[in-house]
């Protein structure tokens, strides 16, 4: 086969559009919808060019099975500077004694961590998903409810908050070996003292799930659970603003386990395009101007609350600590789906999500879930959020009326102009 007929059939240099134009189409779609419309769910965000090129690098092509120094692949010097550097900068932005940052995702994460620190079939305690907590805190459907023995905690009627008193009554009863906090839906502090207090009276390991936080943490905007927790697992990509992939931070006496639990008990090569950018994020994470972000993040959450609150919806625990708020809608006579779907002809999207003591199934759901961290990304500060409360409003009471969806999309449009996304990438 000549060089020529090589290129032909092997186009390493080729663009994507020329080589997959419907897969290029797709991506300048996205492209524009991202660009285009107001991204209020509270799991995304968006990263920069900088972590985008770390993700788009040829840093793909290396199989690297193991950790740095220690691999069973030759030719890892280069790939294992890079995932010193993400280790380092990771310990190092959570005051954290270990870090592992080879999980794919915050699900391998967490059954990394409960798999270093128990058995298959032991008891798992953490916080049940219609309450505000995650799949794989203990939710039947998930491993973590399928491999271990799973008891769920959850709100207080009475205050809408996170009842101390059940875990510490459901801890004493059931002697889980772990206990995990942590949340996909819950926008208030969690007391870290206090649960670090109950796993020590019946014997258990304290795992905090810091997915949605960790970028206020490394902010300086939400407390910090490292101290307190034996294992602290997260994703990178939600306040944090890096690639979508998982990591964990421990004690030393846990490192040896987390470690062989993540390679070889459950994965294989790491990723290591995505680890490059994991030390990409986690030094844009160290830089002063992420802490007036993070702060930023949550200031602009508190005026969306307020200025929804004042037009009448109710909130689960009344407000907000954190970058997202849960939005009750058992009272205005449509559920959670009616409204995710109004809001997305309106350029405004968020997602449909459970309500404590749902009546309503889970792809229908009485609630929406609106976070704060993308749109503050680009740029937007209070006074943007207090208009998009009143727009969240129009859309809503206006959720049947096409026209009127479409002249509120006109002026989110507008608004999405003004606070650029990726200026430099043709769609």
């Amino acid at each position: 086969m000549t060089s020529k007929s090589a290129a032909a059939v092997n186009p390493r240099e080729a663009s994507l559009r020329s080589v997959d134009p419907e897969i290029d189409r797709a991506i300048r779609a996205e492209i524009g919808r991202q660009q285009g419309t107001l991204e209020l769910i509270a799991s995304e965000n968006f990263v920069s060019e900088a972590v985008l090129e770390a993700m788009g690098s040829p840093l793909t092509n290396k199989y690297a099975e193991g950790y740095p120094g220690k691999r069973y692949y030759g030719g890892c010097e280069f790939v294992d500077q890079a995932e010193t550097l993400a280790i380092e900068r990771v310990k190092a932005l959570f005051s954290a004694e270990h870090a592992n940052v080879q999980p794919h995702a915050g699900a391998q994460a967490n059954l990394a961590a409960y798999l270093a620190l128990m058995p298959p079939g032991s008891t798992l305690l953490g916080m049940a998903l219609a309450h505000g907590g995650h799949l794989t805190h203990g939710h039947k459907v998930s491993f973590s409810g399928i491999l271990f023995k799973a008891v769920q905690y959850g709100l207080s009627p009475e205050t809408g908050l996170l009842d101390y008193d059940q875990v510490l009554r459901l801890a004493r009863e059931s002697r889980p070996q772990v206990i995990v906090a942590g949340a996909s839906a819950y926008p208030r502090f969690f007391d870290f003292q206090r649960l670090r207090s109950i796993a020590d009276e019946v014997g258990a390991r304290f795992v905090f799930d810091m997915a949605h936080v960790a970028g206020l943490v490394a902010g300086g905007a939400h407390p910090n659970p490292t101290p307190f927790a034996d294992v602290v697992t997260s994703t990178a990509h939600k306040t944090l603003r890096g690639p979508r992939s998982g990591f964990i931070l421990c004690k030393n006496e846990f490192a040896k386990a987390i470690d062989k639990s993540v390679f070889p008990g459950m994965q294989g090569g790491p990723l290591m395009h995505v680890i490059a950018a994991k030390a990409v994020c986690f030094r844009e994470a160290a830089a002063p101007e992420f802490r007036v972000y993070a702060r930023q993040v949550v200031a602009n959450a508190k005026a969306l609350a307020d200025g929804l609150m004042k037009r009448g919806y109710r909130l689960v625990t009344g407000g907000t600590d954190n970058h997202l708020l849960l939005v009750d809608l058992r009272d205005a006579g449509f559920s959670g789906a009616d409204a995710e779907n109004a809001l997305h002809a309106a350029g405004i999207t968020v997602n449909k999500n459970a309500v404590p003591n749902d009546p309503r199934p889970p792809a229908v759901t009485s609630g929406i879930r609106i976070g704060s961290a993308a749109v503050t990304t680009r740029g937007m500060g209070e006074p943007e959020f207090h208009r998009l409360a009143g727009w969240i409003d129009d859309a809503l009471k206006r959720r049947e009326e096409a026209a009127s969806l479409m002249k509120i999309r006109a002026q989110v449009e507008e608004l999405c102009r003004a606070f650029p996304l990726y200026v430099n990438r043709s769609l």
